[in-house]
């Protein structure tokens, strides 16, 4: 079904990764496609006679699809499966993953066989002056008007706004370094900004473009509505990007643009009452006014409660407000029984 390695797919030829691998799938809803995937898998990866495990997340199927996982978990030790109580997102079940494995290298992949498996020692040898390796579906199977067009409009408006430029923040197949994503807080549909927060921690990052294959079995989980969910924690990603720090920055700016708006259009409220002698523009003008003041203040004084939230968060947890990359010519010294120079991949 997959075609040839060529190009820029062929395969590493530095020395195989000494250290563990687990290769983490979400899975819902991918029944007719989990043996096939699972077959290239064990074969890519036994080709590179290193240690590894394959992490199936079943994210609450109803299609059997947990039967099949549990074949495959029953002839292969090699084969963990986490099964969810219902359908939570692929976010959680990368989380879970994240959180139920020790291996320091950190594959991750879609279920639907649009990812190659056999693009995985490709992304691995960039692990020699990288950190954390982003697979780029730089020729699409998707439907254009539903799928790439949207999906290339939200790429650059998120490259614009995080300032982490890349083509494709919506392809699942990456590898990373654990100590760069076992601390981020992930919810909602934030799976998409991992390479965004791992920059945050000072991880070296890089984007090489990857095979992508044509659905064959199974029905697309993403669409349209999609775009809302991700625009929206692009919103908050922005917030914590820039004001997770200082908020009193974001709703005071806001609260006294609010204030100053009112403030303007009561004067223009009085011209039209004495002035000009417009009643009706007049009494709308005078009740928009105080609302605008009214909400100002509002958004001025939930900043100052945000402001006092974070100063209790960085006190009581013990946080700084800074990461430090390394340290020279200081006493060693352990830091929650890491060397200091470790950098905590955590927000703020």
């Amino acid at each position: 079904m997959w075609g040839q390695i060529s190009g820029h797919h062929r395969l590493p030829t530095e020395t195989p990764p000494s250290e563990q691998i687990a290769l983490i799938i979400p899975v819902f809803n991918e029944r007719e496609n989990l043996s096939a995937l699972h077959e290239v898998i064990i074969s890519t990866l036994e080709d590179l006679l290193c240690d590894f495990e394959v992490m199936y997340v079943n994210d609450g199927s109803t299609d059997g699809s947990a039967r099949v996982l549990d074949r495959l978990a029953r002839k292969d030790h090699r084969v963990k499966v986490i099964h969810f109580v219902r359908n939570y997102g692929q976010t959680a079940a990368l989380t879970a993953g994240f959180r139920n494995t020790t291996a320091p290298l950190l594959v991750t992949m879609d279920a639907d066989l649009q990812n190659d498996p056999r693009d995985i020692p490709m992304l691995l040898s960039h692990l020699d002056s990288h950190d954390v390796v982003c697979g780029w579906r730089r020729d699409r199977k998707d439907t254009f008007l539903t799928r790439t067009l949207p999906s290339r409009v939200a790429n650059w408006l998120i490259s614009r706004l995080s300032k982490v430029p890349l083509h494709d923040y919506g392809c699942t197949l990456r590898v990373y370094r654990r100590e760069f994503v076992e601390g981020i807080p992930l919810y909602g549909e934030m799976h998409r900004f991992i390479p965004i927060y791992v920059t945050w921690a000072g991880a070296r990052l890089t984007e090489v473009p990857v095979r992508h294959h044509a659905r064959e079995h199974g029905e697309s989980k993403y669409g349209l509505s999609r775009v809302f969910k991700v625009l929206l924690d692009l919103t908050t990603l922005k917030f914590l990007r820039d004001f997770y720090v200082s908020p009193i920055y974001f709703f005071g700016w806001l609260g006294f643009l609010l204030v100053f708006a009112g403030l303007a259009i009561g004067l223009i409220a009085i011209l039209f009452w004495t002035v000009l002698d417009r009643p009706l523009l007049a009494v709308c003008l005078t009740i928009t006014s105080p609302m605008l003041g009214v909400f100002g203040a509002l958004e001025i004084t939930l900043g100052i409660i945000a402001e006092v939230l974070i100063r209790m968060h960085f006190e009581i947890l013990a946080k700084e407000p800074y990461k430090v990359r390394a340290l020279r010519n200081f006493p060693p010294s352990r830091v929650d029984g890491e060397p200091t120079h470790v950098v905590r991949p955590s927000v703020g």
